[in-house]
C-alpha cells in the first residue's frame, strides 16, 4: 500500500470541480431519460463477516441503463450537453431538459457528430446518447479490445474504426479526427489544456455516489471507507469530489489499480501525470498508461492510500461476488480485490483503519461477461 503524501483538506475550488450541485444538474437532465433509473446498493453481510467489518456494501453499476457499466452515466450525459448547447445556439434561447427529445432540437442533433475513443464501456455510452438524440457516434478502438465491443456498438448505430495498440494511441487518432472534420470529441480522459468535457463527463458519474450516500445514511450512516478502482482515473476522482464534498475527511478514500497499469498510483508518488512504459493487465478496462490529468489533479490530494492488486486477485474478487449474486467482471471488481488484500495484511488494515465498526462501500462497476472481454 501506498499512503498519499500529498492528501490534503476538500477545497472551494474543488467544490467548484466536483461535487453535491453537479450530480443535482446531471440528475435534473436525467429525469427526462426513461431508461434512467437508481442502481441498488447491495449489502454483502457474509462477505463483512468474513473480513470482521461491520459492512460491505456494492453498487450495483452492473444493471445500469441498459449499458452494463457506469459509463452509461457519463458519456451519454456530456453528449446531451453538447446537444443542449448546439440547440440554444441554433434556436437563440434556453433549452430545458424536457425539450431534449423535441423535433427542433432533434433536428440540430442530426447534423452532429461525436467522436470518442474507448476501451469498451465509454463508447456505448457515447453511441447511446448519440442515438437518443438522432446524432452520428464515431468510436475508437485499439486493436486490444474484444470484437465484442465492437458488435454492440455498431448495434447502437456507431460507425467503428479501429487504431492503436493501446487506448492512450486511440485516444490520440480520436483527437485527431475530431479536429479535421469539425466533429465533437467527447473524451474521458483530460489532458493539461483540454477538461472541458473530460469533467462533464466526471460529473456525469457522480449521481451514482449520491445514490449510495443517499442508501447508506438512510441505513446506519456514511461509509467509513471506500476503495474504488481506476482506470485513467475519472470514476475514483468523481468519487473523491462528491463524497469529500457530502462526507468531509471522515472516511479513508483507497484507490485500486493493477500492478501492470498503474499509472495513477506512479503518477501521485512522481508528484505530476506520468506515462507508463511497459506492463499491462488483462483487465481491459483498467489497463491504461497514463491518467486523466483531471483525475490526477483530483486524486493526489483528495486519496488517502493506494492498493496495486494482481489481475488473479481482481479474478477471485468477481468469482466471490458472483457467488453472492453480484455478477460483476474483474474489472468491476477490482476494488473489492483491494478490500480483500488490505484485510489480509495485519499492517495496511490497522494503517487503513479498517475494524469491526468500519463500513464500506465498493462499486460494481461493469458487469461480468463471456471470456471474450464482452461486458
Amino acid at each position: 500500500m501506498f499512503q498519499n503524501p500529498h492528501r490534503s483538506p476538500y477545497r472551494l475550488p474543488d467544490r467548484d470541480l466536483i461535487g453535491r450541485r453537479h450530480a443535482a444538474t446531471v440528475r435534473e437532465l436525467l429525469s427526462s431519460c426513461p431508461a434512467h433509473r437508481p442502481t441498488e446498493l447491495r449489502s454483502l453481510p457474509r462477505l463483512a463477516a468474513e473480513a470482521g467489518l461491520a459492512g460491505v456494501h456494492l453498487k450495483a453499476e452492473w444493471d445500469r441503463m441498459g449499458l452494463s457499466s457506469f459509463k452509461a452515466l457519463g458519456g451519454a450525459y456530456a453528449v446531451a450537453l453538447l446537444v443542449k448547447a448546439r440547440a440554444e445556439a441554433s434556436l437563440g434561447r434556453p433549452v430545458g431538459p424536457e425539450e431534449l427529445q423535441s423535433p427542433a432540437v432533434r433536428s440540430t442533433a442530426r447534423g452532429m457528430t461525436v467522436v470518442c475513443a474507448s476501451a469498451g464501456n465509454h463508447g456505448l455510452s457515447v453511441a447511446a446518447g448519440a442515438r437518443v438524440f438522432g446524432a452520428d457516434a464515431v468510436v475508437f478502438l485499439n486493436e486490444a479490445v474484444p470484437e465484442a465491443f465492437a458488435v454492440r456498438l455498431r448495434d447502437r448505430g456507431a460507425v467503428v474504426k479501429r487504431g492503436g495498440a493501446t487506448y492512450e494511441e486511440s485516444v490520440t487518432l480520436a483527437t485527431a479526427e475530431a479536429e479535421r472534420r469539425g466533429w465533437d470529441l467527447v473524451s474521458d480522459v483530460a489532458g493539461p489544456d483540454d477538461w472541458k468535457t473530460p469533467l462533464e463527463v466526471m460529473r456525469g458519474y457522480t449521481v451514482l455516489f449520491e445514490e449510495a450516500a443517499d442508501s447508506l445514511e438512510l441505513d446506519g450512516g456514511p461509509a467509513s471507507h471506500v476503495f474504488i478502482q481506476a482506470g485513467v482515473g475519472g470514476l475514483a476522482a468523481a468519487a473523491a469530489g462528491y463524497l469529500r464534498d457530502r462526507w468531509g475527511e471522515g472516511f479513508q478514500l483507497v484507490v485500486v489499480e493493477p500492478e501492470g497499469a498503474a499509472c495513477v498510483t506512479e503518477s501521485v508518488r512522481q508528484g505530476r501525470p506520468v506515462r507508463l512504459v511497459g506492463g499491462g493487465s488483462a483487465l481491459g478496462r483498467l489497463d491504461c498508461k497514463q491518467p486523466s490529468h483531471l483525475a490526477f489533479e483530483l486524486l493526489s490530494r483528495l486519496a488517502d492510500a493506494f492498493i496495486l492488486v494482481s489481475d488473479a486477485e481482481a479474478e477471485r474478487a468477481a468469482a466471490g461476488l458472483g457467488d453472492e449474486g453480484a455478477p460483476v467482471s474483474a474489472c468491476g471488481a477490482a476494488g473489492a480485490a483491494g478490500l480483500f488484500a488490505a484485510c489480509r495484511d495485519g499492517g495496511v488494515r490497522t494503517r487503513l483503519g479498517l475494524a469491526a465498526r468500519s463500513r464500506v462501500l465498493l462499486i460494481g462497476s461493469e458487469a461480468a461477461g463471456p471470456p471474450d472481454g464482452q461486458t
